[in-house]
């Protein structure tokens, strides 16, 4: 099950993490969000997954310039490797921190 954070955990939990994150950010009134949901529960079994309520954490979504959800970002060292926008299947996911 993926983690809902904060941007006062966002640091903590994702950059300065020693393994790759992957940050899914959504809002409770997107379909398209909704139906990554089970997706992404399935990716976290194999990947440290969070997720960030855009609607909620305004500030965190202007810094990553996120302007369409669903948006999943890769974070490697504190740093964005990747990002992808959109409802995505399962690999696609995955190959974001490879």
């Amino acid at each position: 099950m993926s983690k809902i954070i904060n941007k006062d955990e966002f640091k903590k939990e994702v950059l300065e993490s020693k393994e790759p994150v992957i940050v899914d950010f959504y809002a409770d009134w997107c379909g398209p969000c909704k139906m990554l949901a089970p997706i992404m529960d399935e990716v976290s079994k194999e990947l440290k997954v969070f997720k960030v309520n855009t609607d909620d954490e305004g500030e965190l979504a202007e810094e990553y310039n996120i302007m369409s959800i669903p948006c999943v970002i890769a974070f490697k060292g504190g740093k964005e490797i990747n990002r992808s926008v959109g409802l995505v299947d399962k690999d696609t996911i995955i190959n974001l921190v490879k």
